[in-house]
């Protein structure tokens, strides 16, 4: 299924590439991982070139090299486009409490 928009398909990318196994569903970074929800998009596309020309900054960063050696120019700009654009959807679907019982519950 071809996403419509550019955060859509960095959305997408970034769901596929397992991103949120250490920086979180809502891109709000976990334990010692950072946080990518509403960076500077120039930034985050320099990090992402740099992992993908394997080059990190120490040690802990070397782990990025594998998730970006694959991507493309356009992968890069849409996980940015949707890194920087993040919003946090809320679920419109609430569990229905409304349910009534009729007469007195006896048997």
């Amino acid at each position: 299924m071809e996403a419509s928009t550019a955060y859509e398909s960095g959305k997408r990318l970034y769901m596929q590439k397992g991103c949120f196994s250490c920086h979180g569903s809502k891109l709000e970074g976990m334990h010692q991982y950072p946080y990518l929800a509403n960076r500077a998009k120039g930034y985050m596309k320099y990090k992402l070139k740099r992992f993908r020309s394997k080059i990190s900054d120490n040690q802990q960063q070397e782990m990025m090299i594998p998730f970006a050696l694959g991507l493309s120019d356009e992968d890069i700009e849409n996980l940015t486009i949707y890194m920087n654009e993040y919003v946090e959807e809320k679920n419109e679907k609430k569990y229905d409490d409304k349910y009534h019982t009729q007469g007195d519950g006896g048997s």
